[in-house]
């Protein structure tokens, strides 16, 4: 019996120190895909793939800030007409498109649960992104159809593009909050902005250190948050004014007269998003799965498209 009693003190002195154990690295990837919604479409943003790294900063003893998070990241996006098989370029309603870039961003995470993203990223459209050889890899590996259509896409063109992010919290009760979104783009490639509520309920942390605001790491005492983990359900409206975007007009100061059978539109400056999903943050996991839908990027578009996300994330 009283090797029982040491054996249970030494499990819970363990779990407490686990608990208060700051983490201050993490790492992981995003995949989004509008095959995750399982109704058989291949259509306008058709594949995501992210790849991310975090690590939170050491903060000043005289400083306003609860969080400082440095993140580094790398991915691509694919973008289809209503189809992955054009026979025609009349039937071509939103540009063949990739982005491939790499980028790093500073999360300022404030006492008062505000924060500020900032963030660059550098990458390129067209060829040089390797859109469509993924695409055709995959519908290889799994027996689709083979992909058509993309000598109409945009061609190659190098972005540079800053961005910033803003985020306040609004109302708090209990299992239930409302933060204010918002976010800049300025670049060669994306110019806009956007604004919108975030709905949460469950059992979610301040916003200095939760996945809503991607701020996981933290060098933070772990007793001091709401909760010891984060499960929670999440609605995010957002309306988005695009001035520019590289996948459907190409690159800004790019030489399109070359290209002939480049495809280009003009973007609808006015899209509105809705996103709906679960975070859950239990030991040094981040797990987040939601569904996008997303109106018209242009007016040429039979459909608005939609599509799942899926984040996984280890912590140390």
């Amino acid at each position: 019996m009283k090797t029982l009693y040491i054996s249970l003190l030494v499990c819970f002195l363990f779990a407490g120190s686990a608990f208060s154990q700051t983490r201050v690295n993490e790492a992981g990837f995003q995949t989004e895909n509008d095959s995750y919604l399982a109704q058989g479409s291949d259509r306008y943003y058709t594949n995501g793939i992210f790849v991310y790294y975090r690590h939170a900063l050491k903060l000043s003893d005289s400083s306003k800030l609860k969080n400082k998070v440095l993140g580094f990241e790398a991915g691509q996006r694919m973008y289809n007409p209503q189809s992955a098989s054009i026979p025609d370029m009349k039937y071509v309603d939103r540009p063949f498109a990739g982005y491939l870039y790499v980028g790093a961003n500073l999360n300022l995470l404030y006492q008062n649960e505000s924060n500020l993203k900032l963030g660059a990223q550098l990458g390129v459209v067209g060829s040089g992104s390797g859109a469509y050889e993924i695409q055709q890899d995959i519908h290889k590996w799994f027996g689709f159809y083979p992909p058509q259509g993309w000598e109409y896409q945009v061609h190659d063109g190098i972005e540079i593009n800053l961005s910033a992010e803003y985020n306040h919290l609004l109302a708090r009760g209990k299992g239930i909050d409302l933060t204010l979104n918002s976010y800049a783009n300025l670049g060669n490639g994306f110019d806009g902005l956007g604004v919108g509520p975030l709905l949460r309920l469950g059992d979610f942390n301040q916003l200095y250190n939760s996945v809503s605001t991607q701020s996981t790491v933290s060098r933070l005492n772990k007793n001091s948050l709401l909760h010891p983990k984060e499960i929670f359900f999440y609605y995010k409206p957002m309306l988005n004014y695009v001035a520019y975007d590289a996948t459907v007009q190409g690159s800004l100061f790019g030489d399109h007269t070359q290209y002939p059978n480049e495809i280009l539109l003009t973007p609808n400056r006015l899209v509105f998003s809705n996103q709906l999903g679960v975070s859950y943050a239990p030991g040094r996991w981040v797990i987040d799965a939601s569904v996008i839908f997303h109106t018209k990027d242009v007016k040429q578009m039979v459909k608005a498209h939609q599509w799942g996300s899926v984040t996984l994330l280890y912590r140390w």
